[in-house]
C-alpha cells in the first residue's frame, strides 16, 4: 500500500509537535510505518514522543534552534534510515530549501516539489500562475510594488479602499488596507517592513479591498498527473486574519457556484502538476456572488478534519501513499459529500485580554465525546503548555446530518470539555456560535471584530 520504486516505505520522520506530530504518527501506525518523533527540549515528555517508535531530541525549546533546523532534521532522518519526512503545517511545511535538502540525501518529502512549493509560496508568482490557468484573481498590481507613484496609479484605477499584502507572507503579517489615497505611501513602508522582519522579504503587492468577503478554500489531492478536490470548507470566523472556526459545507455557495470555485481549484492544480495534499484559498465577494483567488497552502492544513469528516477520506493517509508513489486510487465522481462538519480551534488564550497566550499546567483534562464528536489533541493532564509555540491545544471537530445539528452538537461538546489551569478560548466559541448572526450563516471575515469586538 505505501510503496515507492517497489520498495515499501518503512519509517517517517515527523518533523513537528503537538498534535499534527499525533495526527501523522496515528496514520503511520495503521499502515505498520515506523515513526521516529524529532523534538525539542520543551516537548521531551509530549504524548507523540511517548508515543513514537523513536524519538530523538534536535535541539533547545525555541522553534529556531530546534524544528526550524533544517539541516538538524534531514541528518537525523539519514542516521536513522527513514525513507521519508512528513513536515505536517507550519514549521518548514512549505519551505522549498528544506525540501530540496531532502531530495539530495534520496529522502522523500510528503508533499509537493520544491519548485511547487517556491512558485506557490510567492503570492504573486501564484496570482500570476492562477492567471494563466483561467482562475478569477482580485483586480490589482500584476508584480511586486516598490514605487509609491505606481502603487497610487494602481489604487486610482481599481479604486479605494486597497489591500497591501506581503509577496511572501501569511497569517495576516505585512497585510494593510488602505482606505484613502493619502494613507498609502506610509502604509506601504510599514506592511514591507512588517514583511521583512516576518518572512526576509519586503516585497509587497497591492489588490482592490473587498468589503463584505467570505473566506473558502479547497481542499485538493494530486499524485502528479491527476488531480482532485474535496470540496470546500468556509473560514470566514477570523480575526486578524487568523482562522478561528472552519466549516464545510458553505452555506453562501449555490450548486452551481461550488463546482465553479471547486473546479477552478482543481484546474490551478493541475496546471503545475500538483502533487500531496493541498488547499486553494479564495475570497467570495457577499455582494456580487464573483469569487478570486488569494493563495494557496502546500501543505495539510489545520483544519483539515472537517474535510475527513464530511468525506470519509483520511487525508493524511492519502499524503502517505501518494509519498510512497501510489497514484489516487479514486477519480471525483467517487468522493461524496455527506451532512456538515464544524471546527472549533481550542488555543491557549485568554480572549476576554485580548486573546493574550495562556501557557502553563494543565491540572484537569476531559476531552468531550459521543455521537460525532472528534477531537485531535496531544493533552492531558499535568502536561506542560510550552510558551514557545503556537497556541493550538486541540481541534473539536462535530459532525451533523445538517448545519444545525453540527452546530448543537458543538454547543454540547465545548459544555462538556474540560481544560483547567490555564485559560483556554473555549467559552469564546460557545459565545461565537450562539450569536444569531453566526446560526443563520450571516456573517463575514470582518465579524468577530466589528460585532463580537476582538
Amino acid at each position: 500500500m505505501t510503496e515507492r520504486n517497489g520498495r515499501r516505505l518503512r519509517r517517517v520522520l515527523i518533523a513537528n509537535r503537538g498534535e499534527i506530530a499525533l495526527r501523522v504518527l496515528r496514520a503511520c501506525k495503521e499502515f505498520d510505518i515506523e515513526t521516529l518523533v524529532v523534538f525539542s527540549e520543551a516537548d521531551r515528555n509530549s504524548l507523540p514522543v511517548r508515543l513514537a517508535d523513536r524519538a530523538v531530541c534536535i535541539g533547545q525549546s525555541h522553534a529556531a534552534k530546534s524544528y526550524l533546523d533544517a539541516r538538524a532534521i534531514v541528518g537525523t532522518a539519514v542516521a536513522f534510515g527513514v525513507d521519508a519526512i512528513h513536515p505536517g503545517y507550519g514549521f518548514l511545511s512549505e519551505n522549498a530549501a528544506f525540501a530540496e535538502l531532502c531530495n539530495e540525501q534520496k529522502i522523500v518529502f510528503a508533499g509537493p516539489r520544491a519548485e511547487t512549493i517556491r512558485q506557490m509560496g510567492d503570492k504573486i508568482a501564484a496570482k500570476a500562475i492562477a492567471k494563466r490557468a483561467g482562475v478569477p484573481t482580485t483586480p490589482g498590481s500584476d508584480g511586486a510594488v516598490t514605487d509609491a507613484s505606481l502603487a497610487a496609479s494602481i489604487a486610482n484605477e481599481i479604486g479605494f479602499p486597497v489591500l497591501i499584502k506581503a509577496a511572501a507572507g501569511g497569517g495576516g503579517r505585512g497585510m494593510r488596507i488602505v482606505r484613502q489615497k493619502a494613507d498609502l505611501p506610509a502604509m506601504i513602508a510599514e506592511a514591507s517592513r512588517e514583511a521583512l522582519a516576518a518572512f526576509g522579504d519586503a516585497s509587497i503587492y497591492i489588490e482592490k479591498y473587498v468589503e463584505n468577503i467570505r473566506h473558502v478554500e479547497v481542499q485538493v489531492l494530486g499524485d502528479g498527473k491527476n488531480v482532485i478536490h474535496l470540496g470546500e470548507r468556509d473560514c470566514t470566523a477570523q480575526r486578524r486574519n487568523q482562522k478561528l472556526l472552519e466549516e464545510s459545507p458553505c452555506s453562501a455557495l449555490n450548486g452551481a457556484l461550488r463546482e465553479e470555485l471547486c473546479s477552478s481549484a482543481v484546474r490551478l492544480c493541475q496546471s503545475v502538476n500538483y502533487t500531496s495534499a493541498g488547499t486553494v484559498e479564495f475570497i467570495l465577494d457577499q455582494d456580487t456572488g464573483k469569487f478570486y483567488f488569494i493563495e494557496m497552502n502546500t501543505r495539510i492544513q489545520v483544519e483539515h478534519p472537517v474535510t475527513e469528516m464530511i468525506t470519509g477520506v483520511d487525508l493524511v493517509k492519502q499524503q502517505l501513499k501518494i509519498a510512497g508513489g501510489e497514484p489516487l486510487a479514486f477519480a471525483q465522481s467517487d468522493i461524496q459529500f455527506r451532512g456538515h462538519a464544524i471546527e472549533c480551534r481550542v488555543n491557549a488564550e485568554n480572549h476576554e485580554q485580548g486573546f493574550k497566550p495562556s501557557p502553563g499546567r494543565i491540572r484537569a483534562y476531559r476531552a468531550p465525546g459521543g455521537p460525532g464528536v472528534r477531537i485531535d489533541s496531544h493533552l492531558e493532564s499535568n502536561y506542560e503548555v510550552p510558551p514557545f509555540y503556537d497556541a493550538l491545544l486541540a481541534k473539536l471537530v462535530c459532525w451533523g446530518q445538517d448545519r444545525e445539528e453540527a452546530r448543537r452538537r458543538m454547543a454540547r461538546a465545548l459544555g462538556e470539555f474540560q481544560i483547567e489551569g490555564i485559560h483556554t478560548t473555549i467559552p469564546f466559541h460557545q459565545a461565537l456560535i450562539a450569536r444569531p448572526e453566526f446560526i443563520s450563516g450571516k456573517i463575514n471575515t470582518r465579524f468577530v471584530h466589528d460585532v463580537l469586538g476582538y
